[in-house]
């Protein structure tokens, strides 16, 4: 194992470690969009606005299908960094850490691991807190139609609201 591989020197291609710091930059920017997407949604949710939630709602599946598209960039560029730091292929951000025993990589992993741990808590709360706002909305809902009248109402032809069990789309005395 060369050290130019192992510090990410440019090798022809393969991928270095610089190239999994800078997927994991971009993966925290996107958790960071993440979280201020859910935030957003949350403001919706509690100022009553749900015109504007499907939209929001959408934005956060965005978020999450550009993360979900990162995380496997990340993960083909870990895997890369661990076969050449001679480590498995499954070797997770930690072990990348642990193993990376000289120069500043094994402290910059682990602040990156720590970050995003911090990220995906702050975004779990969020989330679990929306999800609470539309548990409370949705029984708002159903107690406001528990108590609507079930009797459909209909107007005669001098329009004068009429209660009848025997209304029609159609006049059938003709």
């Amino acid at each position: 194992m060369d050290s130019g591989a192992r510090w990410g020197a440019d090798d022809g291609g393969r991928t270095t470690v610089h190239d999994l710091s800078a997927h994991l930059w971009r993966e925290r920017e996107l958790l960071d969009l993440l979280t201020f997407k859910l935030e957003e949604e949350q403001l919706l949710l509690s100022a009553g606005r749900a015109r504007w939630l499907s939209h929001a709602t959408r934005e956060v599946e965005q978020v999450l299908e550009r993360l979900r598209i990162a995380g496997l960039e990340r993960a083909t560029a870990a895997a890369a960094v661990a076969h050449d730091w001679g480590l498995p292929p499954d070797a997770t951000l930690r072990d990348l850490a642990a193993g990376a025993t000289d120069g500043p990589w094994a402290e910059l992993l682990s602040a990156h691991l720590t970050a995003m741990t911090d990220q995906a808590a702050a975004i779990r709360q969020l989330r679990d807190a929306n999800a609470q706002f539309l548990r409370a909305a949705s029984r708002s809902t159903q107690e406001t139609l528990a108590t609507t009248d079930p009797t459909p109402t209909t107007y005669d032809a001098h329009g004068r609201s009429a209660s009848s069990g025997d209304a029609h789309l159609f006049d059938h005395s003709f």
